[in-house]
């Protein structure tokens, strides 16, 4: 049976890109490699956390969002969801879920609540929708409104895994006046070097399905998108002027509201 040290996981190789130490040899070889055949896969993990950090801040801000679960939370990078949410309101609740193991010894880095709020962690992951939304229910009231935050991981699923039918699913258990928040790697802008960086990612045991622009707004069918809609990350609401190009990031980003 291969353990965590016999085969790269995505929380782990996308720490190493994100400069982190909590990853083992066979990660950081295959984002080494992955960095061969495309140099901007170090690019977009840093600007996907500057996108989580200003949808979350939108989320809790001006949408009024005190409920929050991120599936395929990743290794614990400061600040995270809870740390943004809870700036905005102390009492905000999150739920984490994940599935590597070496996520889970970390998990108490993202369980450092404010004392009004709360947080918890799921060891899970997309594909099992039932076990994900028990673990909500244990933590967060689906009476109310919840943003399902899903930060690069819907490129992970093959169309034969039904990414939108997981998707779909997740949203039928949230009430109205919930949101989705997705990013996804596209290969619009480089599709030569997306390619080469997917099969690499494949040869290493993690199966990557670059999406158009179309597909990934795909994800939002029956939603109400909100303004600027489904765009480059670096479009969406930005803070201050892009150093990077949308080709460097290859990352769309989008939020909608449940109606």
């Amino acid at each position: 049976m291969l353990t965590p040290v016999d085969r790269a996981h995505p929380a782990r190789v996308y720490d190493y890109l994100l400069g982190g130490k909590d990853n083992f040899a066979v990660d950081r070889a295959a984002a080494e490699e992955g960095l061969k055949a495309n140099p901007n896969a170090a690019t977009a993990p840093l600007q996907n956390r500057a996108f989580m950090r200003r949808a979350v801040r939108w989320l809790a801000a001006d949408a009024g969002i005190r409920q929050f679960l991120d599936i395929g939370t990743g290794l614990p990078t400061s600040p995270n969801v809870h740390e943004v949410a809870q700036g905005v309101d102390p009492a905000a609740r999150i739920v984490y879920v994940d599935n590597d193991p070496l996520v889970l010894t970390h998990a108490r880095a993202l369980l450092t609540s404010a004392p009004a709020g709360h947080t918890a962690y799921v060891d899970s992951d997309l594909s099992d929708v039932d076990r994900v939304l028990a673990g909500a229910r244990d933590n967060l009231d689906l009476s109310r409104p919840v943003a399902l935050l899903l930060f690069a991981i819907l490129h992970f699923f093959e169309d034969d895994a039904d990414p939108y039918g997981l998707v779909a699913k997740l949203l039928a258990a949230l009430p109205s006046g919930s949101y989705l928040v997705v990013s996804h790697v596209t290969a619009d802008h480089e599709p030569q070097k997306w390619a080469r960086f997917v099969e690499v990612m494949r040869r290493q045991g993690m199966p990557s399905h670059l999406r158009s622009r179309a597909e990934v707004t795909r994800f939002f069918d029956g939603l109400d998108l909100v303004d600027p809609g489904v765009v480059p990350i670096l479009q969406w609401r930005p803070t201050e002027p892009a150093e990077l190009t949308d080709a460097q990031v290859a990352l769309y980003g989008g939020v909608g509201r449940k109606p």
